[in-house]
């Protein structure tokens, strides 16, 4: 599954929308997930931003061994998508040393 998180652009084909984080992280603790694409402003920042997913994933992976899917921004927001990929690349580095032997 290919999630994409965004309250007003149109989901690209094969992908299944979110609109809210709580919806990612429902589908990602269930499994299966094997891309997310995440736009930080969601309309009402009291139920969350793409950031909030990346804090979830990040904190999942280092507490728990989650395993992350691939992981990318489409915001438009320039300052938010620049923490949301370096939150990505934190990730990647972390999953990157839980599988070492």
């Amino acid at each position: 599954m290919r999630i994409y998180l965004d309250d007003e652009r149109t989901t690209p084909e094969g992908w299944t929308r979110a609109y809210w984080p709580d919806e990612v992280i429902k589908l990602l603790k269930a499994g299966g997930v094997e891309e997310i694409s995440l736009d930080h402003d969601l309309g009402d920042d009291e139920r969350g931003t793409g950031y909030d997913v990346v804090l979830w994933v990040e904190e999942a992976v280092a507490l728990h061994g989650f395993v992350p899917p691939r992981m990318r921004v489409h915001s438009a927001n320039s300052s938010a998508r620049e923490k949301m990929e370096a939150g990505i690349r934190s990730i990647e580095r972390l999953s990157a040393e839980k599988s070492k032997p």
